[in-house]
């Protein structure tokens, strides 16, 4: 696993880069965004991991630019203060994941593992769900032949909810099979991508076509026509 972390303190990614080396993943550390924005060029990773809090734009800004420019690289957010509305922010503007600072290193691998293994296909070859058209090893998504601009995360959602057509997935099942880890009892993150799912697909939660709300029990992908 290749992972660019970008982060203004140095203490902090000589840290990083070196705890993610003994544990066979491949870390390249940058401290401003002209850097991170060179060596994203120079080889592309698996990850990234962006901090907020940065002096020439923020995280946000460059995380929205990343998804502009078709950019669908898991990103991990970290975020000094931890607040819900900054985690909300990053997965509205794409991001997949968050991690509030100070945090321990070993926690960030599990991240970044849990993230590698949502990122390679659930599925070999092509799945079709009616008009909707599942590429697994592009982890690419088309809707009556238009291309859904999907991040990771959201691929995976999408994927992990057409697997179990027709049969309700908890909240707790979904988190679980997208994160790998315990997720906080207040995590909204899995709302905002359902929300941005439906949005995506053009999907109305009071008359859904493909994700309906079971409240009380989770979410349930509809059968679609051939």
């Amino acid at each position: 696993m290749k992972v660019l972390v970008l982060d203004d303190d140095p203490k902090l990614g000589r840290l990083v880069v070196d705890y993610l080396a003994k544990n066979a993943v491949v870390a390249r550390h940058a401290a401003a965004a002209r850097e991170f924005e060179k060596l994203l060029k120079q080889e592309p990773p698996d990850v990234v991991v962006l901090d907020v809090m940065l002096p020439e734009k923020d995280g946000y800004q460059v995380l929205k630019e990343l998804r502009e420019r078709g950019e669908s690289i898991p990103v991990i957010m970290l975020t000094a203060r931890g607040e819900l509305s900054d985690k909300v922010l990053g997965l509205e503007l794409g991001a997949d994941d968050y991690l509030a600072k100070p945090f321990e290193p070993r926690e960030l691998l599990a991240r970044l593992q849990a993230l590698a293994r949502r990122g390679r296909p659930m599925n070999a070859g092509v799945t079709r769900h009616g008009a909707l058209v599942l590429d697994h090893g592009r982890r690419a998504a088309a809707l009556n032949g238009r291309d859904l601009e999907l991040s990771a995360y959201e691929f995976a959602g999408l994927a992990s909810l057409a697997a179990s057509v027709g049969r309700v997935l908890t909240r707790d099942h979904l988190m679980e099979r997208l994160k790998g880890i315990e997720h906080e009892s207040y995590d909204r993150s899995l709302d905002v991508l359902v929300s941005r799912l439906r949005q995506k697909l053009g999907d109305d939660a009071r008359h859904p076509r493909f994700i309906k709300t079971v409240y009380g029990a989770g979410y349930l992908f509809l059968e679609q026509d051939a």
